[in-house]
C-alpha cells in the first residue's frame, strides 16, 4: 500500500512563550502516537515538530491513506454454553454473535466457522474476523483531537467562533488548520475550523497572504520563503544563537549564557533579527546582578559582558522585524530599558540609606510559617544553630562572625531591591553588608547561606558561609519535619529534598567533623518554645540517608556498594567516599564473596537469638579445633583492622579481614553453633558476634552477597 508524508498545522494567536517548546513537542508526539496506534503510520516513522509563536505543526513520514485490515479474535463462551447437544447454536451464542454484528442469516455459517481452543479448564469458542483499517480522514480526525487534548496547556481560555453562537476552549483562539497528505487535503474539523492548504506567515513581513502550502514536504521551506517564518523551534533557536554570537563579537563582548531566556525569546519571534543597543555608563555603578536581571526578566534582552565577565553598557535585542533602517527599533528599546535601569539605581541608592542591622528588627513582623513563627524568630534559631556549629568547628572568631552573618542573612528581604527582584536575596545582602563596612567573610556568608541553591551549584566559599548555610538548611529541615510538613512522592513545597542534599554536600565535601544525628537532635532543642513542635530526628535522619543513597547512585556507585555503606548510617558523612572506595577494593578480593556470604549467615543466626548477644568469648569453652582457629584468627586480625579503622584507613581495615576466610569456612563446616550445652552455645554465639562486629565496622558486608 503506497504512503505519503503528512503535515498538520494549527494556526493560532500568540501562544504562551514559556510553554511553547513543550506544546510543540507534545502536539507532534501525541498526533504521531495516535496515527501509529491506528496503523496509519509505521512505528519507525520520523516525526518532526514545529512550533512558532503562532503555530503548532507536525510532519510525519510514511502515512498510509488507509490502514491495513486487522485480525480480531473475540473470545465468546465455553462450548458447553454456546452449543447444544446436537451442536447447534444456543440462544446465548446467537445473541453474542448478533452483538458482534453477525446477521441472523449468516449466523449458521458463522457458527460453523467458530474456532475451538482449550484454555486448560474447558473448550472455548472463539470468533475470528477482520476489522477494516481506518481511513486517514477518520484516523487523523481522532489523532488531532487526541493531540489537542494531550497538550500541557498552562491555562485554557474560552472564545466565540465566527458563527456568533458557538464557543470552544483552547489555550489561544485558533484561526486556521492545514492537513496535507502529500499534496492532498485531508478533511479534518477541529475547534470550529475546516482543514485546507492555506496558512498565514509573519504579521508584517510575509511576501504573500495567505501562504499556500503545496505539499507536506514543502511546509517549512514555503513558510520561510513566502511567510518570512522559521517554523522549526530548534532551527530558530540555533539562528538566534548564531546572530547573538556574531553581534556580540561586533560589539566587542560576549552575550550572557541563559538557556531559559534563549528558549523564551525563540518562542517570541518568528524570524529573528538581533540588534545592538546600549545604555548610559552611569548605570554600571549599580550591582551588575540587578541590571542583568532587570534586562533579562523585564525586557528579554541579552546583556553583554566583557572578557573578564563584567557587565558592559551594551545589550542585544532579538527583534521580530528586519527593517532596512533599524535605528528606530534600537532607539525604542534603549528608551524602554532606561526607566527599568533607573528604577534599579533608585532602589540601590535608597536601600543603602539604612544599614542591614537596622532592618533586622523588622523581620519580627514578617510571617515565616504560621506554626513556626516570624522570620525574626527564625533568625534567632538560625543564629543559635550557627553559633553551636561554629563552636564545634573552630570557636573564637568563627563563632562571632557566623552568628553575625546569621542574624543579618535575611535582612535584605526588607529592601526595595529584593522586594522587586526576590531572586536577588542574599546577593543584595552581600552588597549592602560591604557598604556597611562589614568583614568580607561575613558579607560573603550572607550571600552564600542560600547555597547550594540547586543541583550542581557551588558550595559556600568560606567557613563562615558554610556554617550559616548549614544552620539555615538544618533549621528548615528540623522545623518542617517537627510540624509534620514532610515531603510526599509528588509534593515538596518547602524544597526539603534540595535542603537535605545541600546539607549532605557541605558535610561530605567539606569533610566536616559533625555527627549527623547528634547535630539534628541539637538543632531540635532550639525549637523548645515552638508550640506543637515534636522532634522527628529519626524520621529526618532516614530522609537524609535516603537522599544520600540516591545521590551516591547517581554518582556511579553500585546499589550494593551504596547499600553496604549507607545501611550502617555513618555519622560523619565526610567518611563516606573513603568507605565506598574501601568497599569497592574489598569486592575485588578473591575472598570477598565468601566472606560476604558468611557475614550474611552470621547476621541471620544472631537475629534468631532472643536477646542481644555480647561479643565475649570464654577460651575455656572453645572445644572444637575450628572454633579455636577462628578465635585465634580474630585475636590476630581484629586489632589490625581496628587500628586501621581508627586512623581512617578503611581500605586497609577491610583488606585485613581477608585472612578470616579460611577459618570462617572451617568453622561453619565443622562446628555446630546451636549446641545442646547452653554454655557452649552461648560461647559460640559470642564468637560469631565478635566476628560480626569486626566485619561490619566500615560497611555491612552482607549487602555485597548476591
Amino acid at each position: 500500500m503506497s504512503s505519503k508524508n503528512l503535515l498538520v498545522e494549527l494556526f493560532v494567536e500568540e501562544l504562551p512563550p514559556k510553554a511553547l517548546k513543550k506544546l510543540g513537542e507534545a502536539f507532534a508526539t501525541a498526533l504521531a502516537a495516535s496515527l501509529k496506534k491506528d496503523g496509519l503510520a509505521a512505528e519507525g516513522a520520523t516525526v518532526t515538530a514545529y512550533a512558532s509563536p503562532r503555530r503548532l505543526a507536525a510532519h510525519v513520514t510514511g502515512v498510509a491513506a488507509v490502514a491495513a485490515d486487522k485480525p480480531v479474535v473475540q473470545k465468546l463462551m465455553p462450548v458447553a454454553v454456546g452449543l447444544d447437544a446436537s451442536g447447534k447454536a444456543t440462544p446465548a451464542l446467537l445473541k453474542k454473535l448478533a452483538g458482534l454484528g453477525v446477521d441472523a442469516g449468516a449466523a449458521e455459517s458463522a457458527v460453523a466457522n467458530l474456532r475451538r481452543e482449550n484454555d486448560g479448564k474447558a473448550d472455548i469458542l472463539f470468533y475470528d474476523s477482520l476489522a477494516k483499517g481506518a481511513t486517514l480522514a477518520e484516523g487523523l480526525q481522532k489523532a488531532v483531537e487526541a493531540a489537542l487534548a494531550a497538550l500541557p496547556i498552562p491555562k485554557v481560555m474560552s472564545y466565540q467562533l465566527a458563527d456568533g453562537w458557538s464557543s470552544v476552549n483552547f489555550v489561544r483562539p485558533a484561526h486556521g488548520l492545514v492537513a496535507l497528505h502529500g499534496s492532498e487535503v485531508v478533511p479534518v474539523s477541529v475547534l470550529g475550523l475546516q482543514s485546507g492548504k492555506a496558512t498565514k506567515g509573519h504579521r508584517f513581513e510575509a511576501a504573500v497572504d495567505p501562504v499556500v502550502i503545496a505539499d507536506a514536504d514543502s511546509y517549512a521551506e514555503t513558510l520561510k520563503r513566502d511567510g518570512a517564518v522559521i517554523a522549526s523551534f530548534a532551527e530558530r533557536r540555533a539562528e538566534i544563537a548564531r546572530q547573538l554570537a556574531a553581534a556580540a563579537a561586533q560589539a566587542g563582548g560576549k552575550p550572557i549564557e541563559d538557556d531559559a531566556l534563549l528558549d523564551e525569546v525563540t518562542a517570541l519571534v518568528e524570524r529573528p533579527n538581533v540588534l545592538i543597543g546600549q545604555f548610559e555608563q552611569e548605570f554600571l555603578a549599580v550591582p551588575q546582578e540587578c541590571l542583568i536581571l532587570t534586562m533579562k526578566a523585564n525586557q528579554k534582552y541579552f546583556p553583554l559582558l566583557d572578557a573578564a565577565g563584567k557587565l558592559t553598557n551594551k545589550f542585544l535585542v532579538v527583534s521580530n522585524i528586519s527593517p532596512a533602517d533599524a535605528s528606530a527599533v534600537i532607539g525604542g528599546n534603549e528608551r524602554v530599558v532606561r526607566p527599568r535601569l533607573a528604577d534599579a539605581k533608585f532602589f540601590f541608592d535608597q536601600d543603602r540609606k539604612k544599614s542591614l542591622e537596622s532592618r533586622v528588627i523588622g523581620l519580627s513582623k514578617v510571617v515565616y510559617h504560621n506554626k513556626l513563627g516570624t522570620q525574626g524568630e527564625r533568625v534567632q534559631r538560625v543564629a543559635a544553630i550557627a553559633r553551636a556549629i561554629a563552636e564545634k568547628l573552630g570557636g573564637g572568631v568563627l563563632v562571632q562572625q557566623a552568628e553575625q552573618a546569621a542574624v543579618l542573612a535575611k535582612a535584605d528581604l526588607l529592601t526595595d531591591m529584593v522586594g522587586e527582584f526576590p531572586e536577588l536575596q542574599g546577593i543584595m545582602g552581600r552588597y549592602y553588608a560591604q557598604h556597611d563596612g562589614l568583614n568580607a567573610d561575613v558579607a560573603d556568608a550572607i550571600e552564600d547561606h542560600y547555597k547550594p541553591r540547586f543541583a550542581g551549584d557551588t558550595l559556600p566559599r568560606g567557613q563562615v558561609g558554610t556554617v550559616v548555610a548549614l544552620a539555615d538548611k538544618l533549621e528548615t529541615l528540623v522545623g518542617m519535619f517537627g510540624i509534620g510538613q514532610i515531603p510526599t512522592g509528588d509534593r515538596d513545597p518547602f524544597a526539603l529534598r534540595r535542603h537535605a542534599l545541600g546539607v549532605i554536600r557541605m558535610l561530605a565535601e567539606g569533610n566536616l567533623d559533625l555527627p549527623l544525628e547528634a547535630m539534628l537532635a541539637a538543632v531540635g532543642d532550639k525549637f523548645d518554645s515552638v508550640e506543637g513542635f515534636k522532634p522527628a530526628t529519626g524520621q529526618l535522619s532516614d530522609f537524609i540517608y535516603d537522599r544520600l543513597a540516591g545521590s551516591l547512585r547517581e554518582q556511579g556507585y553500585t546499589a550494593q556498594e551504596v547499600d553496604a555503606v549507607v545501611s550502617q548510617r555513618p555519622q560523619r558523612l565526610g567518611d563516606i567516599p573513603k568507605r565506598l572506595a574501601a568497599v569497592r577494593a574489598f569486592s575485588a578480593l578473591p575472598e570477598a564473596a565468601a566472606l560476604a556470604a558468611a557475614n550474611k549467615r552470621v547476621g541471620n543466626i544472631l537475629k534468631k537469638v532472643e536477646n542481644p548477644v555480647e561479643p565475649v568469648v570464654d577460651n575455656a569453652l572453645l572445644k572444637e579445633a575450628a572454633e579455636v582457629a577462628l578465635h585465634e584468627a580474630l585475636v590476630d586480625v581484629v586489632p589490625r583492622a581496628d587500628a586501621a579503622f581508627v586512623t581512617g584507613d578503611y581500605t586497609e581495615s577491610l583488606t585485613a579481614l581477608a585472612a578470616l576466610r579460611a577459618p570462617v569456612d572451617a568453622f561453619f563446616d565443622g562446628v555446630m553453633v546451636n549446641a545442646e550445652d547452653p554454655a557452649l552455645r552461648a560461647n559460640r554465639l559470642g564468637l560469631l558476634a565478635k566476628l560480626h562486629l569486626a566485619m561490619n565496622q566500615v560497611a555491612d558486608l552482607s549487602r555485597l552477597s548476591a
